[in-house]
């Protein structure tokens, strides 16, 4: 008996040891960021079986073979039609700040998509009047309205805008709704979404996520976008879901959410809607010409003045594309650099830029949310605050509700907005969403818009930051080893 238990004891072991070695290595040499690669090696060494485990499911980007055979087929037509609109983008950059001209050429480089001139922008700072405009737009619609979402969730707005989808399908508009799998499982699930798909509005599932999926792909691989086109006329982008801020997760004791979304018309309006068009192909099988054609995508006349360039990021584009972007825009900054985030965790490289800006002279500040529907977050993004703050950058908390606005302003010059937050999920995970704004004129509204939310934020206490328990430190650190998996 003490000799089969020894067989049995000694096979565990060794098929453990051999996992953890095999493991190790293959983390090793992927050649990840080393916050990363360090993270799961602790996770993989420090937990027997399990460890490996969770690094199978969520350690690496599977998107699955028939998604990457989709997505390998519509490349030809892709780099065609990048090619069409760069004959298109002609931008006098010395009328520009000069730092914005080798932006422009790295998201171009990296992803294929110029900056493109003649937009007409409109920010909208609050969630009613999204929801107007949206409504409003929808209920003038023609041919195809085209919406994606992280997350929809019924209730207030949200069901007015299922109320004016219904509308626009009486009247023939082709309505398509993309929502993430896990996002928007509630509704997915919910007798509203069957109501939608019997009034003749298309739902898909984005990603879906399964137990058995889990085996083949990787399922916290999330779409994070947040995209509004209509007509190929108009489009929305930036932080906002699809969810009325008076319902949703008000159980939590965060207060409501406040976003920012931006109605474009012009050029720009194009490559949104062929983004949200390759993520339905992606999804449905259906081959992108034909979508193409049936939208009735076309080049769009110029609007306005303003040159924006959309940065779409994610698994399956250039590695680490939204990421080196942020280093770019950190380091951009010669006199000022406001960001807002409700998620803050940043890698060892933004924590290095954003210490730079502050020591070279640039006045710095983070607003974030003073309450965080995650305290995983709230903890690792408090681990980093005494660095920050030694190195001269302002971190103030929003005390208004859950700022989930995700913005970027540089020297009052050029912005990004979008649904990016700064944290590795972001970073690496998710598909994101970023508009690059490089007009003076419209960062200034923007910067305006901040400095409202700086009205409602209190500057983080330094003294009292400097005296929580060890306790509390002892938390922020424990957060800290995971938040580079967050």
């Amino acid at each position: 008996m003490d000799k089969i238990y020894w067989f049995f004891t000694s096979i565990i072991f060794l098929a453990d040891l051999t996992i953890r070695i095999g493991l190790s290595i293959r983390v090793i040499m992927r050649k990840k960021e080393p916050s990363v690669t360090l993270a799961w090696l602790v996770v993989i060494l420090l937990l027997p079986f399990f460890g490996a485990l969770i690094y199978l499911l969520f350690g690496e980007n599977r998107l699955g073979e028939r998604r990457a055979r989709r997505a390998a087929a519509d490349i030809p037509l892709i780099l065609r039609w990048a090619q069409k609109l760069r004959e298109r983008s002609f931008i006098d950059w010395h009328k520009i700040n000069p730092e914005c001209e080798p932006l422009h050429r790295q998201i171009d480089t990296a992803i294929g998509i110029p900056t493109m001139p003649g937009n007409r922008l409109f920010l909208i700072g609050n969630s009613y009047d999204f929801f107007q405009r949206l409504i409003q737009d929808i209920d003038r619609a023609e041919s195809i309205c085209c919406l994606e979402f992280y997350i929809f969730c019924s209730g207030g707005y949200a069901d007015q805008v299922c109320m004016a989808l219904k509308r626009a399908c009486r009247r023939g508009v082709a309505c398509k709704l993309l929502l993430d799998s896990i996002g928007s499982k509630d509704f997915l699930n919910s007798p509203a979404c069957l109501d939608l798909q019997a009034s003749g509005i298309e739902v898909r599932e984005c990603l879906p996520a399964g137990l058995m999926r889990a085996l083949f792909v990787r399922i916290d691989l999330r779409n994070h976008r947040k995209i509004v086109t209509i007509d190929n006329k108009i489009a929305y982008t930036g932080s906002q879901n699809l969810v009325d801020p008076r319902y949703f997760k008000q159980d939590q004791g965060v207060g409501q959410w406040i976003d920012i979304m931006v109605r474009i018309e012009g050029p720009v309006v194009e490559i949104l809607t062929a983004s949200f068009l390759y993520d339905w192909a992606l999804e449905t099988g259906q081959p992108l010409e034909e979508l193409i054609l049936e939208a009735r995508v076309a080049p769009i006349p110029d609007r306005g003045e303003i040159p924006v360039q959309l940065a779409p990021s994610g698994p399956g584009y250039a590695e680490g594309t939204i990421h080196n972007l942020l280093l770019t825009t950190i380091y951009a900054a010669r006199r000022e650099l406001i960001l807002t985030t409700p998620y803050f965790v940043p890698d060892s490289a933004i924590l290095a830029a954003l210490k730079s800006a502050a020591q070279r002279g640039v006045r710095v500040i983070i607003i974030v949310p003073e309450k965080n529907d995650s305290r995983l977050v709230h903890y690792a993004s408090r681990a980093r605050y005494g660095e920050l703050i030694e190195a001269g950058v302002k971190i103030v908390a929003f005390y208004g509700g859950l700022l989930h606005a995700k913005t970027i302003t540089v020297d009052n010059d050029f912005c990004l907005i979008g649904s990016v937050n700064l944290d590795m999920r972001s970073f690496w995970l998710n598909f994101e969403m970023t508009l690059f704004i490089y007009n003076k004129e419209f960062t200034s509204r923007l910067r305006l818009l901040q400095e409202e939310y700086l009205l409602s934020s209190r500057p983080l206490n330094e003294v009292v930051f400097k005296k929580r328990s060890v306790k509390e430190r002892f938390l922020e650190n424990m957060a800290l080893l995971v938040g580079p998996l967050l």
